[in-house]
């Protein structure tokens, strides 16, 4: 196997990471060339567990269904939504990446019949013919937020805290706030935008549950996730996002975000995605809801490995930003904030660079990850025993802790 380029990736996202993220996007396969395709090498978080495979003879047959489906309403109550895996788009702003990247997205969304998120920059007209599989975002900037967009929506996502930055609200740096992303945001072009940390209008739990009385006003229809960060409380949070009538809770790790995010707030505020998991999956078993509310897991969640580690833990699926953003070039350069800093077109919002990516190409190869992400999972399942991944759920007695990578 050829050697990587120099400077590719790190502990977290490396080299063969990254080069196998590559090829999964160009084949729909996961790699049978020696890449290390399942874990980093961060010695920490997902990165030192691993899975107590039954012996082989114990596998689970080829000709056994393996369900992959998730509900995203557990509620008993409002409109039904269930995804064919257990996974989809995260967040991503435009002006944090370009429409192109958005199209292609939204392409690949409804290709599999899943969902992606605006983030908190508005919602582009380009994609009101996908909107079926968008997941409009209200962050505390309310950058864009407008009636039609929350009509338009499935799921509205409350942006309360995100785990590369709790704490503090979100980033874009002038450098990024084009004519055309200032329109959208209805800001002023070529300054930054800073969004504050909390939304001030809520400080309790019945001021949570206005909110969600808000989005269902406008949309009864609209099934409601709460995106938060992982404070020492996050259990706590949970159980009030919950009573105020959220339908899905988004726990967001701090390994995510892109390179836009600060280093300080990434790596000192808050605990990691796997430590939360667990911790909010007993809470909610212990106060009789668990099976009342879906938890999705995000924040550095980068493979089918990832996944299933985390709804071992107590998820019930996994959301995904980085890896798509792998699948389409990505190398980690962390030039995310500058307005021409991404070499790829893919984090930019200069017109030229945007063009390096067509949207189809983008879609089929966003496709061709989640292709091979689902016959990942359906093969861990196997490996396990279990014929459905809702039987994974919570099933940490599943997973060895290992002292190296824990790669096999």
């Amino acid at each position: 196997m050829a050697e990587a380029p120099p400077a590719l990736g790190d502990y977290r996202w490396t080299d063969n990471l990254i080069l196998s993220g590559w090829y999964q996007a160009e084949t729909g396969e996961a790699p049978d060339n020696g890449l290390e395709y399942r874990t980093g090498a961060s010695e920490g978080g997902f990165d030192v567990l691993d899975f107590k495979f039954l012996p082989e003879e114990q596998w689970l047959s080829e000709d056994i269904e393996i369900d992959l489906s998730t509900p995203l309403n557990r509620r008993g109550f409002d409109r039904e939504i269930d995804i064919p895996v257990p996974f989809y788009g995260a967040g991503m702003s435009f002006g944090s990446i370009s429409e192109n990247i958005m199209l292609a997205r939204a392409m690949a969304a409804k290709e599999w019949d899943i969902f992606t998120c605006t983030g908190e920059g508005g919602y582009p007209d380009s994609l009101v013919e996908y909107k079926d599989h968008i997941i409009t975002q209200v962050a505390t900037g309310m950058f864009g937020v407008r009636e039609e967009t929350i009509q338009h929506a499935p799921i509205v996502e409350f942006k309360y805290a995100q785990g590369a930055k709790p704490g503090l609200g979100g980033h874009l740096l002038g450098d990024k706030a084009t004519s055309s992303v200032a329109q959208i945001r209805e800001s002023v072009p070529w300054v930054s935008l800073f969004s504050p940390f909390p939304f001030h209008s809520v400080y309790s739990v019945e001021d949570h549950r206005k909110h969600v009385d808000w989005i269902k006003t406008v949309n009864p229809e609209a099934l409601v996730s709460v995106k938060v960060s992982t404070p020492t409380d996050v259990d706590m949070v949970t159980v009030g996002s919950y009573y105020a009538g959220a339908h899905i809770v988004q726990l967001d790790g701090s390994y995510g975000g892109t390179g836009a995010a600060p280093e300080i707030a990434k790596k000192n505020i808050a605990m990691p995605v796997e430590f939360a998991i667990p911790k909010v999956h007993k809470y909610l078993m212990s106060e009789s809801i668990r099976d009342e509310i879906t938890i999705m897991a995000s924040g550095g969640v980068r493979t089918a490995y990832d996944i299933a580690k985390a709804i071992a833990l107590g998820a019930d699926g996994c959301i995904l930003g980085t890896a798509e953003l792998v699948a389409l070039g990505c190398t980690r350069c962390s030039n995310c904030e500058r307005g021409r800093g991404c070499p790829f077109g893919l984090t930019t919002t200069d017109p030229l660079l945007q063009q390096l990516v067509d949207p189809e190409w983008g879609a089929q190869r966003i496709s061709n990850l989640y292709a091979s992400i689902a016959k990942q999972l359906t093969d861990i399942l196997r490996r396990l025993g279990l014929s459905s991944i809702k039987e994974l759920r919570g099933r940490p007695d599943l997973l060895l802790y290992t002292a190296s990578n824990g790669s096999k």
